[in-house]
């Protein structure tokens, strides 16, 4: 079972929940799992180009009550 941190970026705009869990993610090990909330809008397509750009895994992409929930694996 894979590692998985959590990211409170709630409240945050754009660029910092991408900012946020970009330097979260050099802190944990290959495989395993962010996961943020955010409340902007714009993060959604932030994150799915932040993932695009590095190779990370967006594995989870949802919202709820206005707060958008991301899974991501770091992978090498």
């Amino acid at each position: 079972m894979s590692e998985r941190e959590a990211l409170d970026t709630k409240g945050l705009k754009c660029p910092l929940p991408v900012l946020k869990a970009k330097r979260a993610l050099k802190m944990l090990p290959d495989g395993a799992e962010l996961q943020v909330e955010a409340t902007d809008p714009g993060s959604v397509e932030d994150f799915r180009h932040f993932c695009e750009t590095t190779g990370f895994q967006l594995r989870k992409c949802q919202e709820a009550d206005g707060v958008f929930t991301f899974v991501i694996e770091k992978s090498s």
